[in-house]
């Protein structure tokens, strides 16, 4: 990856709705040698996608909760069985394995601190080895973004 590559990104990044003419024009190329640079880019799984940024307040999705689950066991299978399961779930944005005392972390978008009781209850709780699970409701979002330091 050199500096031009780094450029892509950083338009990419910025705007992938610009059509490939306008990002190859502030990028300094021409048509043709942006578009082999995106198109192998992508291909070698630098860009994963493209996509919209969905403003969740905006479609009533006003709770952030960060969800810390224990789990009873640590076999693979159960490990296995909760990402697959927690991946399904919609509500469910991002979900990480820790390490230290909480075995996972999940960020979770919900309407109303009810519908969040209901996800826990009906879902969360329900998934293989859980344990325990300690929910975090944020206040106020200081930084989200989805742009990387290139």
């Amino acid at each position: 990856m050199d500096e031009m590559d780094r450029k892509i990104l950083a338009v990419v990044q910025e705007d992938s709705s610009l059509s490939v003419a306008d990002m190859a024009e502030r990028v300094g190329l021409s048509h043709t040698p942006f578009w082999r640079r995106l198109k192998r880019l992508e291909k070698d799984g630098v860009i994963k996608e493209r996509v919209s940024i969905l403003d969740p307040r905006k479609l009533g999705l006003d709770i952030t909760v960060f969800a810390h689950v224990k789990l009873r066991q640590h076999d693979e299978e159960t490990l296995e069985a909760f990402e697959r399961e927690v991946a399904e779930f919609p509500e469910v944005v991002e979900c990480f394995s820790m390490s230290g005392e909480t075995d996972y972390v999940v960020r979770a978008l919900v309407a109303s601190i009810e519908e969040y009781e209901r996800l826990l209850k009906r879902k969360l709780l329900h998934l293989p080895g859980v344990i325990a699970i300690n929910s975090h409701f944020a206040l106020k979002c200081i930084k989200l973004t989805t742009k990387l330091p290139l």
